[in-house]
């Protein structure tokens, strides 16, 4: 494992054990909801995934990949789906199998690199899940590679990612200064930050970020073999750089089937 996934590891687990937003478990409701078909699951922070993009979900097998906290999986295993999370931080797939457990899910998890599926055979799932998660790796090409190979033909590739536009800017900034243009792109914070700021970052425990180009993103998938079928915008509550460009993307995209 890369230093970078060892850091991100631990930032994670400490994000969880602060409670952050995507590491609260869905409710038991939201569970109960689901078993009778009503379910709505998020690539990115808003926008609801449009239920076409899944096909009936009951029986499919489903890898949610960089999935953990216990919010999208166990609605999927809910609605009828056989699960596998794949995730770097352990607490993180805690949060999945604690839901698993009190309601009988068919769910497993499975500690790993989202670019190392190596794990799993070929065409071993017909659909993959994956949440706004990449800008936390360095190269994302090996990321659509492995959901290539590990999907059956036909299947689908879900992923939401950052607008690159966003790590132009000062993501600690405040008032007016939050809306200046700061970095170049491609943005790293272990390049881009000066030495003071990065040591803060690391010491506040936060995970570390890297921007990936839209021909990366859309163009690797394409590289991959994937043909692309359809994607959205979304924005995000509370952010002044919102009003002014979407912050996330998702994509649909299809491993031709033949």
């Amino acid at each position: 494992m890369s230093d970078v996934s060892e850091y991100n590891r631990k930032a994670w687990d400490h994000m969880a054990g602060k409670g952050n937003e995507w590491t609260v478990p869905v409710s038991d409701e939201l569970i109960a909801q689901a078993r009778q078909g009503n379910w709505s699951v998020v690539l990115t922070p808003l926008k609801p995934v449009p239920q076409d993009w899944f096909g009936p979900i009951a029986g499919q097998e489903i890898l949610g990949l960089a999935s953990g906290g216990g919010q999208q999986g166990p609605l999927f295993a809910a609605a009828g789906a056989r699960v596998t999370i794949l995730d770097n931080s352990p607490a993180q797939l805690d949060r999945d199998r604690q839901v698993a457990e009190r309601h009988n899910l068919d769910l497993v998890t499975e500690l790993g690199l989202m670019q190392d599926l190596s794990r799993f055979p070929e065409a071993s799932f017909d659909l993959v899940f994956n949440p706004v998660s990449n800008c936390f790796v360095e190269d994302i090409q090996p990321v659509w590679r492995e959901a290539f190979r590990v999907l059956k033909p036909g299947g689908r590739l879900l992923t939401g990612f950052c607008n690159p536009v966003l790590f132009g800017f000062d993501p600690d900034a405040t008032g007016e200064d939050a809306l200046r243009w700061k970095f170049r792109l491609p943005y790293s914070d272990l390049e881009s930050r000066d030495p003071a700021d990065l040591a803060r970052h690391q010491a506040s425990g936060e995970p570390l970020e890297f921007s990936h180009s839209l021909e990366a993103q859309i163009g690797g998938q394409l590289r991959a073999g994937f043909r692309l079928l359809d994607l959205y915008e979304d924005t995000a509550e509370n952010w002044a750089l919102a009003e002014f460009f979407p912050p996330f993307l998702a994509t649909l995209s299809g491993k031709p089937e033949d």
